[in-house]
């Protein structure tokens, strides 16, 4: 009995299985026939495109008004430019080292380039105040002549003896010479240089007194050969 009843329960399990599928939709593939052809409608030719067609030329329309004359190179000249309008067009000038920006320097194994200047540490400096001697310079004295300007360096580098020098100087003043106070200790550089004959006193400079006593002792470039 027990065998029989599962036998109905599959049997009706499997019709209920069948009758659900038929229920459900299936996506299936829809066949359209292909469109029917007009063959009354004439197709129309496609004309080839070819490069052999003739391209005509562009007008020229106002040409004496767009296009520039012809010149000949031989005629164009150079004019000068026109000056800047305001002074803010023009470049701006380095800046100068003021007084204030000064300071004092100590510069160390000094060598003498001739008699009233030296380089030290990359920096050329000349000794403000006084004139110096030319390398080729020849002084005479007592009609003997002797090549002093050579001498006068000699005499400066032997006094100098590699000393460091204090001296008032501009900042970055690597590039080009500077006249400069300096000092050996607690002489001033311009003074021993003018006292000795080793070099003349500027007109505007403080060493008048200094030169007048060399001439009068006959020192230096002043009197005999040395």
């Amino acid at each position: 009995m027990a065998i029989g009843l599962g036998s109905v329960l599959l049997l009706a399990g499997i019709l209920l299985i069948i009758q659900g599928g038929a229920l459900l939709s299936v996506d299936r593939p829809v066949f359209v026939p292909p469109q029917d052809v007009d063959d009354t409608q004439p197709i129309r030719p496609v004309a080839p495109v070819t490069g052999a067609q003739r391209l005509e030329p562009a007008r020229k329309v106002a040409q004496e008004l767009i296009a520039p004359p012809r010149l000949d190179p031989a005629e164009i000249e150079r004019a000068e430019p026109r000056p800047p309008l305001s002074e803010l067009g023009l470049a701006v000038p380095p800046k100068t080292p003021m007084p204030k920006d000064w300071r004092e320097v100590l510069l160390y194994r000094p060598v003498a380039m001739s008699s009233a200047m030296f380089e030290s540490m990359g920096r050329t400096v000349v000794i403000s105040g006084v004139q110096g001697i030319d390398l080729d310079k020849s002084c005479s004295f007592d009609d003997v002549s002797w090549p002093c300007g050579q001498r006068a360096r000699a005499a400066f580098n032997s006094w100098l003896r590699g000393r460091t020098l204090n001296c008032f100087v501009p900042p970055d003043v690597e590039r080009f010479a500077v006249a400069a106070p300096c000092r050996l200790g607690k002489q001033d550089v311009g003074a021993w240089l003018v006292s000795n004959g080793w070099a003349t006193a500027l007109p505007s400079g403080i060493y008048g007194k200094a030169e007048g006593i060399a001439r009068n002792a006959q020192m230096g470039i002043f009197g005999p050969a040395q």
